[in-house]
């Protein structure tokens, strides 16, 4: 099988390393990829926006599977013309990946769906936006009704941030705050049906302790020994499923990667949000531990046919992946700053660095974007894989680099972001109360 992955990112290098294990998969390219890429794929200089060219340069390849990564070709419509063409696409249509182009959409697909989500509001005038923040109280929750590379989203007990926010954006989706963990899903679809992967925590805040700003993801780590067991089934049965279902009603069949955010409340799991695509980083520790076929297992549900394949299978043991980021990161992102120390992990077994905004310029490897790589391990536990994640980390340095200190660290399973609570010693001591209660149900 020949692929072709889309895009420049982590999540990228993550997938072209995975269908570069694929025995099944004869040629790997990307594009336009990355360093990263390169080491596991051909390269092609075609715009991921470009959907006349990515359509092109498949046939041009003979390509057997195109995997569209980013959510911004996705809901341009990128899979669109490649689907037309009669090449197999993973990744949803224009029209499916509304899902996570529009919050508005998604919330009225939820509610279509009877999908356990937070109460919402949709505003455009500040005056719809005071009185939905009024409304639903502190914690204020307000999203950019809009792709924003996953930093639109604003969480703060400050009602003067939360309106700035909704004012610089065209419209918005003001929620409840959901007070519990969070979890991050993947379903592969075929449009009908659905897998779901193993669950995986992802970090999203600049700082240790789940502090400053929101980023696109600081680090992430997979399995999650601490979640209910059976919450991929339940999550499946009572939200994934209903979600395909709904999508079909409406003629858009959705074929991908359903990205479920989840936060475990006392009430049950319930959606934070819809994404189109494989997350990142929480998809990388996710995928460093598969030991089936990945591009025969996308080939399927690109071919709306899932149940002609076997279920994925994984490692036991545990992957932490964290995330360096540039100077300047995420209001800004310094490049051209040159990185050392990546080749001192090239022999190590388990660990890899996972490029994402980097370029090699004059020779040298240098900065290119906010997150700039990432150190991906696999240990015998999520202890084991995390000191060898910050052993690598410590080898790789570039000027102004920032990473948090705290991915994967115990106690696991705890709410990010809880200082933004009365109380986070309340917060973490009713998590575990609301985690064993889940549990409990769910068993």
């Amino acid at each position: 099988m020949k692929t072709l992955v889309i895009g420049t990112g982590g999540r990228e290098h993550a997938l072209a390393l995975a269908l570069s294990l694929d025995p099944g998969v004869s040629e790997v390219h990307a594009a336009p990829g990355n360093p990263g890429i390169g080491a596991v794929a051909t390269l092609h200089d075609v715009d991921p926006m470009d959907g006349a060219a990515v359509t092109a340069l498949a046939v041009e390849l003979g390509i057997d599977l195109v995997v569209v990564g980013p959510e911004a070709p996705l809901v341009a419509g990128v899979a669109d013309p490649v689907r037309a063409a009669g090449i197999a696409v993973y990744g949803p249509s224009a029209a499916a990946a509304q899902l996570e182009g529009s919050k508005a959409f998604s919330k009225g697909v939820m509610a279509a769906a009877g999908v356990p989500t937070a109460g919402s509001r949709v505003c455009v005038t500040p005056s719809e936006a005071a009185a939905a923040l009024d409304e639903f109280g502190a914690p204020y929750v307000v999203k950019d009704d809009a792709l924003a590379a996953g930093k639109g989203v604003v969480v703060t007990t400050d009602r003067d941030e939360a309106l700035a926010h909704a004012a610089a954006c065209d419209r918005v989706v003001i929620e409840e705050f959901l007070d519990g963990p969070e979890v991050s899903l993947f379903a592969v679809c075929d449009g009908r049906t659905a897998i779901a992967l193993p669950l995986a925590q992802d970090f999203k805040r600049i700082f240790d302790g789940g502090l400053g700003a929101n980023t696109g993801g600081m680090g992430a780590y997979s399995p999650l020994p601490w979640a209910p067991a059976g919450l991929g089934d339940d999550v499946l049965a009572t939200v994934v499923q209903p979600t395909l279902d709904e999508m079909n009603r409406r003629g858009t069949p959705f074929v991908g990667t359903l990205y479920v955010g989840l936060a475990l409340t006392g009430t049950g799991p319930r959606v934070i949000e819809f994404n189109c695509r494989f997350g990142d980083p929480d998809t990388q520790p996710v995928l460093a531990l598969l030991t089936s076929p990945l591009g025969e297992l996308l080939k399927a549900a690109a071919d709306g046919d899932l149940g002609s394949v076997p279920p994925p299978t994984f490692a036991e043991g545990a992957s932490v992946t964290v995330v360096m980021a540039s100077a300047g990161y995420p209001e800004s992102s310094s490049r051209g700053d040159v990185i050392v120390g990546t080749e001192t992990l090239g022999e190590e077994t388990d660990v890899d660095v996972i490029h994402a905004g980097t370029v090699r310029s004059g020779g040298q490897l240098e900065t290119a974007g906010g997150r700039v790589l990432a150190v991906r391990a696999i240990g015998s536990d999520i202890a084991d894989a995390r000191a060898k994640a910050y052993e690598g980390i410590a080898s790789i340095s570039f000027p102004g680099a920032q990473w948090r200190r705290d991915i994967a660290a115990e106690p696991l399973g705890v709410v990010e972001g809880a200082a933004l609570l009365e109380s986070s010693d309340e917060v973490a001591a009713s998590t575990v109360g609301d985690i064993t209660r889940l549990d409990q149900e769910i068993s």
